[in-house]
């Protein structure tokens, strides 16, 4: 009989999935929160505290997150060569936890910012990587593991804005990130505790390179098909990743945030709803993909993938219209209709995103799981860039016309996905039908 240490699945289960899922789970939901929570306040640090002129800041915060994007494709090939998943994760997430703490200090920003995407580096894809090597060949309870560990991450997305970004309003922008650490801290305490319920590690170096099955025509296809559809996710991530960055700057100056008893909505908890609606709409959305499924109906995971950038391109016309209005009248928007976008926003997100990773992780030919799954996070890097330097012409054009010109870039990334799943309409059916997991939020 196998040992755990070879069989991620004997002995006891958590929840119906193998232990080390739980253990994964909250791994990624504090180290989620750690990042969401920096990120919730770092354009209102940058444009409030250093005094950083909008159109620098939004560059800056382009450049990070492009920068907490390309670090992965390194850290993957490191990870499955090298060091190995289970040393990178703890490598990482300890220079991650550092750079947070950094962020105290005004003087260390740039610095902070750089040791937070270099560990996210090594941490990202070693930890995401590891779900499959939980399951045997033919377990079907793979097919549902990613959803559960993308409900971790947006618990921990959920979470970080109304901490960190209170305290942040509240007692001062380096609390924010000092809380920040702590969860990046409690994130590698849980990591440590539970490796003994994880995959065991392969062989690295060159007995690694020996047993690594060579890469074959087959498995260079896959790649070159795999990079093709990140070239499209850099399109659509020009307009996704604006939630943090232009869309928080219209929430504090477009956005009527009033409630009663002269009570105003603190402007970061807008990027919580994000990830409560990931809570109310995947059960919904995999429930109804399981139904399609039993009546055999299985849509393949690219053209989900289109109809979700189709999705989030609507909800970004739409809040065009609303912003031109209230432009034009010379008044602010209400709450209402930030929280509807974002609710919009999201059930597109759940069409793209999750899809996406899943349909990497599933792709990887065998020994290169955590560099493909490095490409998809490395489309994000591309990504942010063109956020940011779209977030550059926020204070150049009125808001509506903004929106509606992120809404056409979302909508091209949905024709360029439609068009390629009609090219490959076997991608993410039968076999792969179950990917309708989920992946960072970033």
């Amino acid at each position: 009989m196998m040992s755990l240490a070879t069989s991620p699945t004997a002995g006891k289960n958590w929840f119906g999935h193998p232990r080390g899922l739980t253990i994964l789970f909250l791994t990624e939901m504090w180290e989620m929160f750690s990042f969401f929570g920096m990120r919730a306040i770092l354009v209102y640090y940058m444009t409030m505290h250093l005094d950083m002129g909008q159109q620098y800041a939004s560059l800056v915060y382009g450049a990070y997150a492009a920068f907490v994007y390309f670090t992965p494709v390194f850290g993957g090939m490191l990870a499955d060569r090298w060091l190995g998943k289970g040393r990178a994760v703890v490598i990482g997430g300890s220079m991650m936890a550092l750079g947070h703490f950094m962020m105290s200090a005004d003087a260390l920003f740039y610095p902070a910012l750089c040791m937070i995407a270099l560990g996210n580096g090594l941490f990202l894809p070693s930890l995401a990587s590891q779900i499959e090597g939980l399951y045997r060949d033919g377990d079907a309870r793979s097919k549902s593991a990613y959803n559960i560990y993308y409900v971790g991450i947006n618990i921990g997305g959920f979470l970080a804005p109304l901490v960190c970004g209170t305290l942040g309003e509240a007692y001062g922008w380096h609390w924010g990130f000092a809380a920040a650490g702590f969860g990046m801290l409690l994130s590698l305490v849980i990591y440590l505790g539970g490796r003994r319920y994880l995959p065991a590690e392969p062989a690295r170096g060159a007995a690694a390179r020996a047993a690594r099955p060579p890469m074959d025509r087959a498995a260079r296809e896959r790649f070159g098909l795999l990079i093709g559809i990140a070239a499209i996710v850099v399109i659509f991530r020009g307009a996704y990743e604006q939630n943090g960055n232009t869309i928080a700057l219209w929430a504090d100056t477009g956005i009527d945030r009033q409630l009663a008893s002269g009570w105003s909505i603190p402007m970061t908890w807008f990027q919580s709803i994000n990830s409560l609606a990931v809570f109310a709409f995947t059960p919904v959305l995999v429930a109804h993909w399981s139904r399609l499924a039993r009546r055999g109906v299985d849509t393949p995971l690219l053209a989900r993938m289109a109809f979700g950038a189709t999705i989030v391109a609507a909800s970004y016309l739409a809040l065009g219209l609303v912003a031109a209005w209230h432009e034009a009248h010379g008044t602010r928007a209400s709450w209402v209709w930030l929280f509807v976008w974002f609710v919009v926003f999201t059930i597109g997100e759940l069409y793209i995103l999750p899809v996406g990773l899943a349909l990497f992780g599933r792709m990887a030919p065998e020994g290169f799981r955590a560099t493909s799954i490095a490409t998809w996070f490395f489309a994000g890097f591309f990504g942010n860039l063109l956020a940011g330097v779209l977030g550059t012409l926020w204070s150049r054009m009125n808001h509506g016309a903004f929106f509606a010109l992120i809404g056409a870039v979302s909508g091209l990334s949905a024709v360029l996905l439609y068009m390629l799943s009609r090219r490959h309409r076997t991608v993410g059916q039968h076999g792969q039908s179950g990917a309708t997991a989920t992946a960072p939020a970033g």
